[in-house]
């Protein structure tokens, strides 16, 4: 009995899981949408006592299956025909690497870069952040590929690695409208 249960609960997640995917890839394929990627997987924690942004042996960078990810997560945006205008990244190569596997190019953006969150700089990079996203206009999609860090401190939602959150905002809020796993 407590086995059918559990059973009958898993199923009810992934349905419900497909669900948000697809409400999520509806509104990609409409334009205008701001979508915040989390880098793919980069084994580990942090990056090294060493860590130099202009440096990518110093950092943490893509494993084999975070390649796999970003690449797949392209394609998925090409078959599912989500229109993008912009691809933006941090300038870490954990997320230069995802972005540019995904979608080809993509322009480094400071306020996407990781940040102790709570610290002084941290909360200027954010209103930075928060700034360009109510801003944007575009019939296309905007992509920002950033770290879950820095979503988790724009939105309130800690992402899974190479998850897309799609906002919605307004002058006054952003909120996650839905959210797209790639693996």
């Amino acid at each position: 009995m407590i086995r059918t249960a559990a059973t009958v609960f898993l199923l009810l997640l992934a349905c419900l899981s497909a669900a948000a995917t697809e409400a999520g890839w509806a509104l990609l394929r409409e334009g205008g949408q701001v979508v915040l990627i989390s880098n793919a997987n980069a084994p580990g924690h942090g990056d090294p006592a060493n860590f130099d942004i202009e440096s990518c042996a110093t950092q943490r960078n893509l494993s084999d299956r975070g390649r796999q990810q970003a690449r797949r997560m392209g394609a998925l945006f090409f078959a599912r025909a989500a229109p993008i205008e912009e691809v933006l990244t941090s300038r870490y190569c954990r997320a230069v690497e995802t972005a540019t596997l995904a979608f080809g190019d993509a322009e480094p953006l400071d306020a996407l870069d990781y940040f102790e969150p709570g610290s002084e700089a941290g909360e200027a990079q954010l209103e930075a952040l928060r700034e360009r996203v109510t801003a944007y206009t575009g019939a296309g999609n905007l992509v920002m590929v950033t770290h879950p860090e820095v979503i988790e401190s724009l939105t309130g939602v800690l992402p899974r690695e190479a998850e897309a959150v799609i906002l919605s905002r307004s002058a006054e809020r952003i909120d996650v409208a839905a959210r797209i796993r790639f693996n």
